[in-house]
Parts: C-alpha cells; sequence; structure tokens
C-alpha cells in the first residue's frame, strides 16, 4: 500500500464521518463532556457487548441477541467521538492518548474473551486474534516513533475490526434463528468461518504494516545516505 492510497482512505473516511458526527460532537463539546469520559463509555460498551456475547446472547430469538452488536456500535462510536471532540476542543494530550490507547487494547481483548466464554470460538483461535489485534497497533506505534503516518495503511485497522464483528454477529444470530425455526436444526458454522475470514484478513493487515513500514524506512536511510 502506498503513501497516496493510504491518504486517500484517510481522506475519504473522514469526509464520510464529518457529514454524521458534527451535531452529535458540538453538542458534547457544549455540554462539557471531555474526551477521557467518552473513552471510558467506549470501554463500557464493550464490557457489555462481552458480557452478553459470553452469556450466549448470540443464539437467543433475535429480539435479544441484537444487544451485543448495539453495543459494539456504541462502542465505535464513542471511540470516533472522543477523538473528535480532543481535535476540535485541542484537547489532546499524551496521558489522553495514552490513555485512549490502553482502553482500546482491554476493548479489544475482552470482546474475544466474551466470544471464547459464549463458546463461538475455541482458547487457541481467540489467542491467535488476540496476538494480531495487539500486534496490528504496535507497528503502527513503533512506525509512528520512527517518524512514518501510519494512519490508513491496512485493511482491518480498529474501526473495520469492530464493524466486521457487529455484521458477523448480527448476521449469526438471523442465520442461527432462522435455520432453527425452518430446519429444526441451527447451522453452526457460519460463525466459525467468518471468524476464520477475520483471522487471515487480520494476518493480512499486520503484513501490510510491516512490509509498509519496512519498505518505508529503508528509502528514508537511502534518502539520509
Amino acid at each position: 500500500m502506498n503513501k497516496i492510497t493510504t491518504n486517500e482512505k484517510r481522506t475519504k473516511q473522514r469526509d464520510i464521518l464529518n457529514r454524521y458526527i458534527d451535531r452529535p460532537v458540538t453538542f458534547l463539546i457544549k455540554h462539557n463532556i471531555s474526551p477521557n469520559h467518552l473513552s471510558f463509555l467506549g470501554f463500557l460498551c464493550s464490557l457489555s457487548a462481552a458480557f452478553f456475547i459470553a452469556i450466549g446472547i448470540v443464539h437467543y430469538p433475535v429480539w435479544f441477541s441484537w444487544l451485543a452488536p448495539f453495543f459494539i456500535f456504541w462502542a465505535g462510536v464513542f471511540d470516533i467521538f472522543d477523538g473528535e471532540v480532543a481535535r476540535r476542543t485541542k484537547g489532546e494530550s499524551h496521558s489522553g492518548a495514552f490513555l485512549d490507547s490502553n482502553l482500546d487494547r482491554l476493548s479489544d481483548a475482552i470482546i474475544v474473551i466474551g466470544l471464547i466464554y459464549g463458546n463461538l470460538i475455541d482458547y487457541i483461535l481467540g489467542f491467535i486474534i488476540i496476538f494480531l489485534i495487539v500486534m496490528i497497533p504496535y507497528t503502527r506505534s513503533r512506525a509512528e516513533n520512527e517518524g512514518l503516518d501510519m494512519k490508513g495503511v491496512g485493511l482491518m485497522e480498529r474501526a473495520e475490526r469492530s464493524i466486521y464483528i457487529m455484521i458477523l454477529l448480527s448476521f449469526e444470530s438471523w442465520i442461527y434463528f432462522l435455520t432453527l425455526v425452518i430446519l429444526g436444526t441451527p447451522f453452526i458454522l457460519f460463525f466459525l468461518i467468518g471468524i476464520w475470514i477475520f483471522m487471515v484478513l487480520l494476518i493480512l493487515t499486520l503484513i501490510q504494516r510491516v512490509t509498509f513500514t519496512y519498505k518505508s524506512l529503508r528509502k528514508t536511510k537511502k534518502v539520509k545516505v
């Protein structure tokens, strides 16, 4: 992935977001809701989603199973809002960024733990996914410490990961329920297939980031020489 493609991706994402978040962010700023408060709200939403997944609500009747995707959605919304509020109020700080980053990693991990305890994935698969979702931001952090701009690099950034899991859980609920009603036996392989695809996409994202960083740093070294 080259620099032009990366910037184009980020610009398109920003244009789309600005259409929908301007009024909510203005409201939050007006009522003095800090970025840190929003970060904690996002974490609580992830914790709630993980709890509902762990108790198996995904395989409840569809009028209950929406709770897990619902809280994942709001966790993502608050994650967007905290950064935007910080930018607009010039409240960006190293401590705030540190808090947000750690809460993001905890949020990612507890969702996977919820999937394990909800018997949607096994421990080995869960361990691999946690490892990948920790390594992906780690590579970005290390690259940015070397002065690289990593925004938009990789297929599955955090927003894309959250959206994928949210959609996967929603489809799993409907497919499980409909096949149970129509066929008398639920189809149980859909989520497993989806999570394997998710894992492959995570691996590709990690490879993209490592490759992008390595090539960029080699070019930088050549220019300095």
